[in-house]
C-alpha cells in the first residue's frame, strides 16, 4: 500500500456536521476506518460549493448496515453489488463505500473485490481530483496527487488515460464534463488523445447514461468551449447524431452566465439542449429519443423550439400558448439563434415576468347557454372565440365574445 501526501487540510462546516460524526462513530470501531472521499473534497479544495458527503470505508457492506442500524441510523441497500450503503442520519442521506478494486472491467461493468487499501481503491477511480479523502480531522489523504490537479483545474485521467477508459467508456464523456465544470485553460493533452481514440466506444454505451452525462455537461461554467473542442475531435456529433450550434450555445451560456435571470442548473439543460441541437419541433423529439430524455423535458424543449419562431407576436400571444416557462424559454431561444436582439430580449423577458397569463374569458358553460350542444359544436365554438379574442389582441372581453360566437353562429356549426 502506497502512503498519501497527507500536508493539506480542510476546514469546512460540514466536517463539523453533527450527523456526520454520528455516522462517523456508529462505523469506526474494531479496526474499521471511514474517510469522506470525492466530490466534496474537491470541492472544498476550489471553493465551489459541496451539495453531497459520500464515505468510503473499510468496512464491508454487512457490518455497515448493522452497525448503522445498531445505533440508530437507517441503512438502505441502495447499491450492495458495488459496496454501497445510504445511511440515512437524522435525515439526512450518506452514501457508504466499502473500498473496492476492480478486478475485471466490461466496458461499463466491474467485477469488484472489497478490500482495505486505500490506495487501491484510489488507483480504480477515473481522474486524480475525484480520488481524494479526508478524515474528520481535516487532514486531506493524495494518493494521486489529487489536490495539485483540482487546484490548477487539471482534470487528468488516474495511470494511462486509454486503460481507464477501456475499462468505463462512459469516462471519454466525464473526461470532458468534468472539464467544462472544474477545468482551466486547455484539455489534459493525453487525456484527450485518449478520448479521441477511444471515440467510437460511445455507440456501446446506452442512451439513458450518455443523456445523463449531456445534462449535466450542458450547463457546466464552461460548457460553450468544451462543446466546441468535442465538435473538432468528431465527439459531439456522435452523442447528438446531428450538427451542433455552437455559436447559439455560446450566446445563451454567455447570457445566463452573465446573470441574465436564468440558472445554468439541471432544471434548464433541456432548455441548453434545444438551444444546442433543436431547429424545429421534430428535432426536439429525436433529440429527447436518442439521449432518452423524460416526457416532461421533451415537452417542454418542443414548445420553446415552436413559440422561439413566434416571438414577434408579443409577450402576450407568447404567454397565452406557452405559459410563463415555454414564453420564457423561447424567448431565450430567439436570442440564441440571433432572431432577436438584447434590447428586443430584455423588453420581452420583462413583460413575461410581469403580466398575467391571458386567460380566455369564457368556457364551455357559456357557450352550452347559447345553445351549442355539449362536445364537438362546443369544442368548435370555443376555438373560434379563442381565434377572435388573439386576434383583438387579447383585449375582447367576455360580452364581446358572446355576441361574436352569436352573430357567427351558423359559420360556426357549418364547420366540419
Amino acid at each position: 500500500m502506497s502512503r498519501p501526501r497527507s500536508d493539506t487540510l480542510l476546514t469546512a462546516d460540514w466536517l463539523a456536521d453533527r450527523r456526520l460524526h454520528r455516522l462517523f462513530a456508529a462505523i469506526e470501531r474494531d479496526d474499521e476506518t471511514c474517510w469522506v472521499v470525492g466530490g466534496a473534497v474537491r470541492n472544498t479544495l476550489i471553493g465551489l460549493p459541496v451539495t453531497d458527503v459520500d464515505v468510503a470505508t473499510t468496512a464491508l457492506p454487512a457490518v455497515v448496515a448493522e452497525r448503522a442500524a445498531a445505533a440508530g441510523l437507517k441503512p438502505v441497500p441502495t447499491g450492495i453489488e458495488h459496496g454501497t450503503i445510504t445511511v440515512v442520519v437524522e435525515s439526512h442521506p450518506f452514501e457508504v463505500t466499502t473500498l473496492r478494486q476492480d478486478i475485471e472491467t466490461h466496458g461499463r461493468h466491474a467485477t469488484v473485490h472489497f478490500g482495505r487499501d486505500w490506495s487501491a481503491d484510489a488507483h480504480r477511480r477515473d481522474f486524480t481530483m475525484n480520488a481524494l479523502y479526508v478524515s474528520l480531522d481535516g487532514v486531506v489523504h493524495d494518493f494521486v496527487d489529487g489536490v495539485a490537479d483540482a487546484r490548477a483545474g487539471r482534470v487528468r485521467f488516474i495511470g494511462r488515460a486509454e486503460r481507464r477508459i477501456a475499462e468505463d467508456r462512459l469516462r471519454i464523456l466525464r473526461f470532458f464534463r468534468f472539464h467544462a465544470a472544474y477545468g482551466r485553460g486547455a484539455p489534459d493533452p493525453e487525456g484527450l488523445h485518449a478520448c479521441i481514440a477511444a471515440r467510437d466506444g460511445l455507440f456501446g454505451l446506452s442512451a439513458e447514461r450518455i443523456g445523463q452525462e449531456s445534462l449535466k455537461l450542458v450547463v457546466a461554467r464552461r460548457a460553450a468551449e468544451t462543446l466546441a473542442i468535442m465538435s473538432d475531435a468528431g465527439l459531439l456529433q456522435r452523442v447528438l447524431g446531428r450538427a451542433a450550434d455552437l455559436g447559439g450555445f455560446a450566446r445563451l451560456a454567455a447570457f445566463v452566465h452573465a446573470d441574465g435571470g436564468l440558472a445554468a442548473t439541471a432544471a434548464e439543460a433541456g432548455l441548453f439542449l434545444a438551444v444546442l441541437a433543436a431547429w424545429s419541433e421534430g428535432d426536439a423529439v429525436a433529440l429527447a429519443e436518442r439521449l432518452r430524455l423524460s416526457n416532461a423535458m421533451r415537452d417542454r424543449m418542443v414548445v420553446a423550439v415552436k413559440l422561439a419562431r413566434r416571438v414577434g407576436a408579443g409577450a402576450a400571444a407568447l404567454l397565452h400558448a406557452g405559459g410563463r416557462e415555454g414564453a420564457r424559454d423561447a424567448v431565450v431561444i430567439a436570442f440564441a439563434r440571433g432572431w432577436i436582439g438584447d434590447e428586443a430580449r430584455d423588453r420581452l423577458l420583462d413583460e413575461i415576468a410581469t403580466r398575467d397569463v391571458p386567460v380566455l374569458p369564457i368556457g364551455g358553460r357559456d357557450l352550452m347557454a347559447l345553445g351549442f350542444a355539449p362536445g364537438r359544436a362546443v369544442g368548435r365554438a370555443l376555438a373560434a372565440a379563442e381565434a377572435e379574442w388573439v386576434a383583438s389582441g387579447f383585449r375582447a372581453g367576455r360580452e364581446q365574445l358572446l355576441e361574436y360566437v352569436k352573430t357567427h353562429m351558423t359559420a360556426i356549426l357549418a364547420i366540419g
